[in-house]
């Protein structure tokens, strides 16, 4: 099962991601959760990625092609994966395109969440994150018990300089601007599925697994 899931930051991806990789027994590629990690770690792809994810802006094509290949390499993933985040431009598609077929392997289906951008702005905005433990919340949807303060380890509560509103939205403006042309790039390739990304992640697994296919599905269950 080899997949990519678009959608904006909020959406869902990595939730969907992870459900999908347990279920079919495939590597999750989460190309945020790898710069992060670089970026954490202060290495040089992270050091030059810092200054575009603090803005907002999308991380040159090269430098995510090499940090998800390098991944893919290390966990085996040419037995199946979920690539989450990757690729966010047409660029970056075409890319992803050669490097698999230098694999002698291809996509099985490209799904795309697709939620308003309002409710994305309040999903992201409402984050708070533990400066001690790094366990997340939501000011809405799952507050800590005691306000600003996390309920694993009394550490303080922020929010993250890509989580503040204005963020967020100068981050959905360069999604709209730079992935939505993805939709199209992947439509013509007739590998393209859109589900509603409003829901519970049961129900919109559900929408992911018919768009996948039954017969699909069914294959990976049986190994």
């Amino acid at each position: 099962m080899r997949l990519v899931l678009l959608g904006p930051p909020g959406a869902g991806k990595g939730t969907q991601a992870r459900m999908l990789a347990e279920r079919f027994g495939a590597t999750h590629v989460a190309s945020g959760d790898l710069l992060r990690t670089a970026v954490k770690q202060k290495t040089p792809l992270g050091l030059e990625a810092r200054g575009y994810m603090d803005r907002g802006a999308l991380v040159p094509d090269e430098l995510v092609l090499k940090l998800v290949q390098e991944h893919l390499d290390k966990s085996d993933g040419d037995k199946g994966f979920i690539l989450d985040g990757f690729p966010r431009s047409v660029s970056q598609a075409e890319a992803l395109g050669r490097m698999l077929k230098s694999r002698g392997v291809s996509l099985d289906r490209v799904v795309a969440i697709i939620v308003p951008d309002d409710e994305i702005v309040k999903r992201i905005s409402g984050r708070r994150t533990c400066k001690n433990c790094g366990a997340m919340y939501h000011i809405i949807y799952d507050p800590p018990r005691n306000a600003g303060i996390c309920n694993s380890c009394n550490g303080e509560l922020y929010q993250r300089e890509d989580d503040a509103e204005d963020t967020v939205r100068m981050r959905l403006e360069v999604y709209n601007a730079e992935t939505k042309p993805l939709l199209e790039y992947y439509g013509r390739a007739s590998l393209l599925a859109k589900v509603n990304g409003v829901g519970r992640p049961e129900e919109i697994q559900a929408q992911i697994l018919a768009a996948i296919g039954s017969t699909k599905v069914q294959d990976a269950r049986n190994g």
